[in-house]
């Protein structure tokens, strides 16, 4: 009931229940998730404290590696992780867009979810790439950060590469948002597509994996360019319509003049 009542007392004994070990243990989290099922709305809306994160990007992380393990790992506790974890990630994602502590926060949240995609866990790696895509969508500086980490994580890339592909439709309004967001996921996409060239020209040995890459590559550069084409078709049409408008406007208030003094 205090919970209920005054649900912010929870945030402010969240970092004992983290550090003290009296609180620590498989046992103790079914109440741990109990209470922060009481507290959703304020945990949510207060995920920063005073610059602090309830959940920060490092242990977001370790929640995301515990909730999604390789088949064979899985234990008693990951039911428990599973059910507390859609409201634990909330939290871990919730902040102001396009602030520059959020923008922070994102590309840390990138960077795992990146090398989390290419661990050669499936369960794992679908979720990885979901959080990916999330942050390159909050955060058009993921980009070029992402182009910086593609060759290193390869396998990620073409996994987030064809996931960006598959579910196009969803994300494309984000991630084309505004021309500079457009401009720079196809620098991104141009970027990826010479490294990939570069790589197949030298015979490297895992040139299978950048043809892959480069064919994801090529139908998001289409894509863009297509929106692109879109938005400038549209805004000429905009700009024809008005002044069509305003062209019949003028004919018609000089036809009733014309009128008018006929008629005198």
């Amino acid at each position: 009931m205090v919970l209920r009542r005054k649900p912010d007392a929870l945030t402010n004994v969240l970092p004992t229940l983290r550090e003290n070990p009296k609180y620590q243990g498989q046992d103790k989290l079914p109440v741990i998730v109990w209470m922060m099922a009481q507290a959703r709305t304020i945990l949510v809306s207060g995920a920063v404290r005073k610059g602090d994160r309830l959940i920060p990007p490092p242990s977001f992380e370790i929640l995301v590696r515990l909730t999604f393990p390789a088949s064979s790992a899985r234990v008693k506790a990951t039911e428990r992780f599973e059910a507390v974890y859609p409201l634990l990630k909330e939290v871990a994602l919730a902040g102001a867009p396009g602030s520059k502590a959020m923008k922070q926060v994102t590309q840390q949240i990138f960077t795992f979810a990146l090398k989390l995609a290419g661990e050669g866990n499936p369960v794992l790696a679908k979720e990885a790439t979901a959080i990916a895509i999330w942050a390159l969508t909050q955060n058009v500086d993921c980009c070029k950060l992402w182009d910086s980490l593609y060759k290193e994580n390869l396998e990620a890339s073409v996994a987030l590469l064809k996931r960006l592909v598959e579910e196009w439709k969803e994300h494309s309004l984000k991630l084309s948002s505004s021309p500079s967001n457009t401009a720079a996921l196809n620098r991104t996409m141009k970027s990826f597509r010479l490294k990939n060239e570069e790589a197949i020209t030298e015979g490297k040995g895992n040139g299978s994996l950048y043809k892959e890459a480069d064919k994801s590559c090529k139908v998001i550069s289409g894509r863009l360019s297509r929106g692109s084409a879109c938005l400038k078709g549209t805004a000429i049409t905009v700009v024809v319509l008005a002044a069509a408008a305003a062209f019949l406007s003028a004919i018609y208030s000089e036809t009733k003049n014309i009128v008018w003094l006929k008629f005198w």
